[in-house]
């Protein structure tokens, strides 16, 4: 393990060893001083956020988009302390701690035989999401974990995950589509985040007037289970509660080949995120390259 990798893992080590033990009202304020140095340095990251958010908001001007910016820094500095403090939060904080709206379509879904995939944005806090789920729909679901660097920083991850009421699969090793197709037919629940898939498997759709690649894996498990797959946007307002809402099911098309079937439901689910994330970009915590052409340099902007 490098230095940089030691450190990293420390860095997350205390957080949640640390941050969990203070007072909400000091984590908040910590969080918020955080962000807010993370974006007066305007490092990589922040740059990349504000270029995102200038594809949702074309006509942004650049006032706005620091503005905009500095809020997406601060939401997502508020997913990291909720995310150290949430194995400390008791069964009631959780069950309070999240309001989703037209939830019917997901508890109706949980109350027929087949099984439910949830796909999600990187939006707000999905991991307290799941963890409402768990708690309030007392549901347990499948999800998917990117493998990290160093290994010892997965771990902490699965477990924290884990520790809230998820199974937690690995998404490299090509066992985890199997296995989730095995949970879905048991009538099962999995839940993907599902706005990012820079692989050469990834379906091209268009978000926001230009192209990018989402994962198949949502659309695919629908066709091949018959699980109702309904996506999910997430966002923060001034409360300590956060807010979501789940969209109606993505149908499967009557006809056409599986690919082009997958191509009209990945489709389906980028034009809900947008629709979630046109409503409250800052929510939209996407501080990596998504588009295609930034990805070439000789399309677009790095």
């Amino acid at each position: 393990m490098s230095a940089a990798e030691r450190l990293t893992d420390a860095l997350y080590g205390a957080g949640w060893g640390t941050v969990k033990k203070l007072p909400e009202p000091v984590a908040v304020r910590l969080g918020r001083t955080i962000a807010d140095l993370a974006w007066k340095q305007r490092g990589k990251g922040v740059q990349r956020l504000e270029s995102n958010y200038a594809r949702v908001l074309p006509d942004a001007g650049p006032e706005r988009l620091r503005e905009l910016s500095r809020a997406g820094m601060r939401s997502y500095l508020r997913y990291w302390m909720e995310s150290f403090r949430l194995p400390a939060w008791s069964r009631e904080r959780v069950r309070t701690g999240f309001d989703p709206k037209d939830v019917h379509y997901l508890t109706d879904g949980l109350a027929a035989p087949q099984g439910v995939i949830l796909a999600l944005p990187h939006m707000a806090n999905y991991d307290l999401a799941g963890a409402w789920v768990v708690t309030k729909l007392q549901t347990p679901f499948t999800t998917v974990a990117e493998r990290l660097k160093p290994e010892t920083l997965y771990d902490r991850f699965v477990a924290y995950r884990e520790g809230l009421g998820m199974e937690v699969l690995p998404h490299s090793g090509g066992s985890a589509f199997g296995t989730l197709a095995r949970r879905l037919r048991d009538g099962g629940l999995v839940c993907l985040v599902a706005d990012r898939d820079l692989s050469a498997s990834g379906v091209e759709v268009d978000f926001f007037g230009e192209r990018t690649r989402m994962p198949a894996g949502p659309a695919l498990l629908a066709q091949q289970t018959g699980a109702l797959l309904m996506p999910v946007t997430l966002w923060y307002d001034d409360s300590p509660v956060m807010q979501g809402r789940v969209h109606p099911p993505v149908e499967v098309p009557e006809s056409g080949t599986r690919g082009e079937k997958t191509s009209v439901m990945t489709q389906a689910l980028a034009d809900a995120f947008a629709t979630g994330i046109a409503d409250h970009p800052e929510d939209w915590h996407m501080l990596q390259r998504l588009w295609l052409a930034d990805l070439d340099p000789a399309k677009g902007p790095l």
